[in-house]
C-alpha cells in the first residue's frame, strides 16, 4: 500500500508540473525509505537461492535447503521466523548435502529473529523484544554426513527439533570432511519453539556437521532451549556467544570431535548450565577440544551451574575463566562412566581461573558425583582469582560486534 500510494503521488506531481510549465522539467521527490519487501518462504529450496539485504525473509514453518541446493545469504540480511509449535514451528534447516553460505561481517551481520521483532531493513536490532522473549520461532539447524556416535551403532538418526516423519531431519554418516557451507557473523535471537513435551529447538543445532564447514562469529540470544548444540560431527567452531538461554549455553553430544575456540556464555534469569558435555552413545568414540572459554553466571537463576560432564564424556577443556556464579554452583563429574574417563585420561582439564564466590572454595566447586568411582586431583588445575585479573578465557574483543555486547552492557 505504501508503494502504491507513493506511485500515485508521483503521477499526480508529474502531471501537475508538466501542465503548469512545459519549459521546465518536472520535480520528482525522492523516497527517503529504501525499497524493500517481506518475502514469505516455505518448504524445500532447490537449486541456487540468493537472499539479499534489501528484503526481509519470513520463514513460514520449515524452510529446508535440500540436498544439492545452495542458499546464499547476503550480509545485513534479516530473516524472521513465524510463531508456531509442533509441526508448525518455523526453522531454517540445511539438510544433508545442502549448502548454506550465510556470511555477514563485523559491520554487517546477518540477523535471524522472530516475526514479532520490529527490526527493519538496514537495522541490526529492534526495540520491542528483550532477553526474556523466548520461543517465538524455531532456529537454525544444520545437518551433515560426518561421523556421530548413536545408540545401537546405527549410521544415522533424526535430529532433535524435527518431527520423526520429516526425512530431511536425518544426520550422520562417515565423511568427517563433509561441507555444509560457511556461516559467519550471524545473530540468532528469540528462538526455541516447542515441538513436543520437553523438546524445543536450539538456537543453532549442528548435527553430524563436517570439518570443511565454517562456523565462526555466531551469537545466540534468548533461546528457550540450548544456545548451540553439537550432535556428533567434526566441525570446528570459533568466536561463539550465547546469552540468556533457557537451558544450557554450549552442549556437546554423541562423540563430537571438533574444537570450540573462543566462546562466551552469559547466563540469564532462567539458564541452567553454561556447559553441558556428553560423550558417545554407541561404540564410536571421539574427543572434543574446548579452549579459551569465558562463562558468566547469574545470581538470579534457580540453577545456573558452571559445567556438567556426563555419560562417558571424552575430551579436553582448558583456558576457562568463570565469574559471577553462586556459591552453590558447581562443575560436576556426573556419573561413574565419566569419572572412569577422567581417571584414564580420556577426559582432562587444563587451566581454569575462577572468581570464587563468597561461601565457596575451589574444592567445593569441583564435585565428583559418581556413586562408585573415586577420583584424585579433580580441580587441581584451577585457581582462585579476583575479577578482571584473568590471564585465560575468551578474547572478548572478537565479539564486540554482537548485539549482546550492547544489550547486556558487556563493555567489550
Amino acid at each position: 500500500m505504501k508503494n502504491l500510494a507513493y506511485s500515485l503521488l508521483m503521477i499526480s506531481l508529474f502531471t501537475f508540473t508538466a501542465c503548469d510549465n512545459d519549459d521546465n522539467p518536472p520535480v520528482v521527490p525522492v523516497d527517503p525509505d529504501p525499497v524493500s519487501e517481506n518475502i514469505n518462504v516455505t518448504g524445500m529450496l532447490t537449486g541456487v537461492n540468493n537472499w539479499t539485504s534489501d528484503n526481509i525473509y519470513v520463514l513460514n514453518q520449515k524452510v529446508v535447503v535440500d540436498a544439492g541446493a545452495t542458499l546464499n545469504i547476503e550480509c545485513g540480511t534479516i530473516i524472521k521466523g513465524t510463531a508456531g509449535t509442533g509441526s508448525l514451528a518455523s526453522a531454517l534447516v540445511v539438510a544433508r548435502g545442502g549448502t548454506l553460505n550465510a556470511n555477514g561481517t563485523v559491520d554487517c551481520p546477518i540477523i535471524m529473529t522472530s516475526e514479532s521483532d520490529n527490526i527493519e531493513v538496514g537495522q541490526t536490532a529492534g526495540t520491542n523484544l528483550g532477553i526474556n522473549d523466548r520461543g517465538l520461532w524455531g532456529g537454525l539447524i544444520v545437518l551433515g554426513y560426518a561421523p556421530s556416535s548413536f545408540s545401537g551403532d546405527v549410521s544415522e538418526v533424526q535430529i532433535e527439533g524435527i518431527p520423526a516423519d520429516d526425512t530431511f531431519g536425518l544426520y550422520g554418516g562417515n565423511d568427517p570432511s563433509d561441507n555444509s557451507g560457511s556461516i559467519t557473523y550471524v545473530s540468532i535471537r528469540h528462538g526455541g519453539a516447542l515441538i513436543g513435551e520437553d523438546n524445543e529447538i536450539n538456537g543453532l543445532t549442528l548435527g553430524g556437521v563436517g570439518n570443511s564447514t565454517v562456523i565462526d562469529n555466531i551469537e545466540v540470544v534468548a533461546n528457550t532451549d540450548d544456545g548451540i548444540e553439537f550432535f556428533g560431527g567434526t566441525v570446528n567452531a570459533s568466536n561463539l556467544l550465547v546469552w540468556g538461554q533457557g537451558d544450557d549455553g554450549l552442549d556437546i553430544d554423541q562423540a563430537y570431535s571438533g574444537t570450540i575456540d573462543n566462546a562466551v556464555v552469559v547466563l540469564g534469569d532462567v539458564s541452567d548450565h553454561a556447559l553441558e558435555i556428553d560423550g558417545p552413545e554407541g561404540s564410536l568414540n571421539g574427543q572434543f577440544e574446548l579452549r579459551n572459554i569465558t562463562i558468566i553466571g547469574s545470581q538470579v537463576t534457580e540453577d545456573g551451574e558452571y559445567a556438567d560432564y556426563r555419560s562417558n564424556a571424552m575430551g579436553h577443556t582448558t583456558n576457562l575463566y568463570a565469574l559471577n556464579f553462586k556459591a552453590s554452583s558447581d562443575i560436576e563429574l556426573d556419573n561413574d562412566g565419566v569419572a572412569n574417563n577422567y581417571n584414564s585420561g580420556l577426559l582432562s582439564f587444563g587451566t581454569f581461573e575462577i572468581v570464587v564466590p563468597e561461601g565457596a572454595t575451589i574444592e567445593s566447586i569441583f564435585n565428583n558425583k559418581a556413586e562408585n568411582v573415586a577420583v584424585d586431583g579433580f580441580g587441581s588445575t584451577a585457581s582462585s582469582i579476583a575479577a578482571n585479573e584473568n590471564t585465560v578465557g575468551a578474547n572478548t574483543a572478537n565479539l564486540a560486534w554482537s548485539y549482546s555486547n550492547t544489550a547486556a552492557a558487556l563493555g567489550w
